[in-house]
């Protein structure tokens, strides 16, 4: 381990960590047998060690002859767009929006369903699934129904409605736009502004507002349903406002440029031009909420004026000056490299954003130099500094703000802080983004449904609070974190800088690091056998081909994803359990997307026909279907369904019984035997299959393939169709830049400190 402050940081703090969000835990299992075997009536050869066609990763399976046709297989989701079956990337927020570009603000939506083809009928599997996707698309259909006055939605209105239901169930991925924001080195700002508080919750509407809010749609050919989210959005005067701007239609999430375009000209008639001032402001604060679900806290002013000019405004920076003047955004500027000698101008760089995204960024960075500059001299904690955290333990005990680096093995440490500092007496809390052995989760710790409790000032009760999975933290969850730890009291923040970043906007873990604002502990304990040494290489940007004697890591090349598909069903409902002896439910599929022909929903279709047939009448969903439930974006949370009735889905959470209402069952409720990385990401089985279809190949990236491969403890099985697409992604594929202030404003504050007289 090194104790070095400037020792494995990154040195730019616009490096980021790519985002998204929790998944399913599981038990570990008993050892491992010999090798997998493959005894099923399609099964392959046995597998032989040889160096992977991707490049690497130990035991090649040779692949059996293909069972089924590369079908497309994209779902007639209700109301869902081909686009939406594209593999994730970038955040993958479960609230997410359609991906925008620039022929987006000239074209017109295409809503509606889609057809859907067919896989071939070769293997059974594939043909169960056929008939599984079938099933679900049509209860889908007759669950949508006609809407009161007998007709269904068309046109302008079923898009509207069919882009806002397929963004609220999580299945459209972020806007690409945003993903190649420039982002510039910086200098910390010379007075950072004083933190304020975070944005208060919007007020429940009112039965008369939504009616209001109704006749409003009803009169522009927008669908009803969007009636309670726009009221929800727009406040008070909700129908009065969006009457008068129709272009406020697009707070409501789901909703796109072209489709408020379209209820604009509905209410306006030729009024409605794109040069209309109520047109650019809405589409300023609409281009930077879809900037926040890619990661970003703010934008680059010619960054944003570039989206604008787009989306066809005619003055792109008058539009935006006018919207810094009227208050709708805040501007920022941040200097440029080193300072400058006296009478020379500093390059700045302007960045614009949003006033909720700006002040937990401010308020985080506040509560952070206020932990950081907590301690002057160490507390005599040597006694306890012995074993595996022995250095993060001496670090610990004189400051009050402490980073920790590592993998999975690394969490040793923390542990052994933990148990330290509670023999000395202290009051301590491990927080964790998904469900750990004696952590409570981050979302519980600030909700109050676990942890220490608050004290009189609303503070944690606690003198260390240790947070696991700190990529995970965006920027309002870490600001409200931060904000609860008391003066005096020690944060520590700890985890692996190579895995997936959070959901929500903000890079909170890279840009303290890169702020060498704390000291930063490095562990250097690797991750063990086999896995631990292929993710190792994965994360430095090689794909190496590793020696696996117990069939640790095996590859299963595929030639489509039909293929993928079957082999994916064989490997957890037969080949690894037998050959481990690892449950079933203690096997895990992951994917780069949720649509396409081998995404979450293909696959979970087939794994459910597999180990839990059934028709599906809980909304799709049976008694034993394994799920995640997703109660925010960024969250979800594994579970099992138990029954349903009158108020919702029941379902069981490790041991905690839930029940989601049955209007929110549709977005808030996957199958889960196959996940994303995204969802993935801070939970660990101990075998993971990950599968690499075709069309997924553009989707990979280095922080991807180590998130999911580094899921595994004791057995990793790649189901991989990509090609050579996998070694080019771990070595080139870097994680996408999202552009945020912390790094400068941590800075500024934390010196500003120390230039203080003592």
């Amino acid at each position: 381990m090194s104790t070095d402050r400037q020792a494995d940081a990154p040195t730019d703090p616009a490096t980021p960590e790519a985002a998204p969000s929790g998944s399913e835990a599981a038990e570990p299992q008993g050892a491992a047998e010999a090798g997998p075997e493959n005894a099923a009536p399609h099964a392959a050869p046995e597998p032989h060690t040889g160096a992977a066609d991707a490049g690497g990763a130990g035991t090649t399976e040779a692949a059996e002859p293909p069972t089924a046709g590369d079908g497309d297989g994209s779902e007639a989701a209700e109301g869902e767009e081909a686009a939406a079956d594209r593999p994730e990337g970038g955040a993958e927020a479960e609230g997410g929006a359609e991906v925008e570009g620039g022929a987006d603000a000239q074209g017109g939506e295409g809503g509606g369903e889609a057809g859907k083809p067919a896989l071939s009928e070769a293997a059974a599997e594939l043909a169960a699934q056929k008939v599984e996707r079938e099933r679900i698309a049509r209860r889908k259909a007759e669950r949508q129904g006609p809407v009161d006055a007998g007709a269904k939605l068309s046109g302008k209105a079923a898009d509207l409605l069919a882009a806002v239901r397929a963004v609220e169930s999580g299945e459209k991925p972020s806007p690409v736009y945003f993903d190649e924001a420039p982002v510039a080195p910086r200098r910390a700002p010379e007075a950072p502004a004083a933190p304020r508080p975070a944005r208060p919750a919007a007020p429940a509407p009112t039965a008369a507002g939504i009616e209001g809010v109704r006749a409003v749609l009803a009169r522009g050919g927008a669908p009803e349903a969007l009636a309670v989210p726009a009221a929800t959005a727009l406040g008070e005067d909700a129908a009065e406002r969006l009457a008068e701007d129709p272009w406020r239609l697009l707070a409501v999430s789901g909703v796109r440029p072209t489709q408020a375009d379209g209820f604009a000209r509905a209410l306006l008639g030729q009024d409605a031009g794109p040069g209309d001032e109520r047109r650019a402001a809405a589409l300023v604060g609409w281009l930077l909420e879809q900037a926040a679900l890619k990661g970003h806290t703010a934008l680059e002013a010619p960054t944003l004026e570039a989206a604008l000019a787009q989306y066809g405004v005619p003055d792109p920076a008058g539009c935006l000056e006018q919207a810094i003047g009227e208050g709708a955004v805040l501007v920022f500027q941040e200097p440029l490299g080193p300072p400058v000698a006296e009478g020379e101008e500093q390059p700045v760089r302007v960045l614009v954003g949003l006033e909720g995204y700006a002040l937990a960024e401010e308020s985080l960075a506040d509560g952070l130099a206020r932990l950081a500059n907590t301690f002057n001299d160490p507390a005599d904690w040597e006694k306890a500094a012995t074993g595996p955290g022995a250095e993060l333990i001496r670090a610990v005990s004189g400051h009050g703000l402490v980073t920790h680096t590592g993998g999975e093995s690394a969490r040793a440490e923390p542990l052994a802080l933990l148990a330290a500092a509670r023999d000395l007496g202290l009051r301590v809390c491990l927080a964790a983004h998904t469900p750990a052995h004696g952590a409570v989760t981050v979302a519980d710790l600030l909700s109050g449904a676990a942890g220490p409790g608050r004290d009189a000032d609303g503070q944690f009760a606690v003198d260390l609070l240790v947070v696991l999975d700190a990529p995970q933290l965006d920027v309002e969850s870490a600001a409200a974190l931060v904000e609860s730890v008391p003066d005096g009291a020690r944060l520590v923040l700890s985890g692996d800088p190579g895995v997936l970043g959070s959901a929500g906007p903000g890079r909170v873990f890279a840009d303290v690091l890169a702020a060498r604002a704390c000291p930063q502990l490095v562990s250097r304990t690797p991750d063990p056998g086999p896995v631990g040494e292929l993710v190792s290489g994965v994360g430095v940007g090689e794909l190496n081909q590793v020696d696996a004697p117990g069939k640790e890591v095996v590859i299963v090349p595929v030639r489509d994803a039909g293929e993928a598909v079957h082999r994916c069903v064989q490997l957890v409902a037969e080949s690894v359990p037998r050959a481990f002896g690892i449950p079933v439910d203690a096997v895990q599929v992951i994917t780069p997307g949720h649509g396409g022909s081998a995404g979450t929903r293909a696959l979970n279709a087939a794994l459910k026909e597999r180990l839990n047939p059934g028709p599906g009448r809980f909304g799709g969903f049976d008694p034993g279907d394994r799920v995640v439930h997703v109660p925010s974006p960024g969250r979800a949370v594994p579970a099992r369904v138990v029954s349903a009735d009158a108020q919702g889905l029941h379902l069981d959470t490790a041991g905690a019984r839930i029940v989601v209402p049955k209007e929110q069952v549709e977005s808030r409720v996957r199958h889960g035997w196959a996940v994303t990385a995204h969802q993935a990401v801070g939970a660990r089985w101990p075998a993971v299959v990950v599968v690499l279809p075709g069309d997924a190949a553009q989707s990979l990236s280095r922080d991807w393939v180590y998130t999911a491969f580094g899921r595994a403890e004791r057995h990793l099985s790649v189901v991989h169709g990509v090609d050579q697409a996998l070694p080019r992604a771990v070595a080139e594929v870097l994680p996408k830049p999202r552009t945020t202030r912390l790094t400068g404003l941590l800075r500024a504050l934390v010196a500003a400190a120390q230039d203080q007289p003592e």
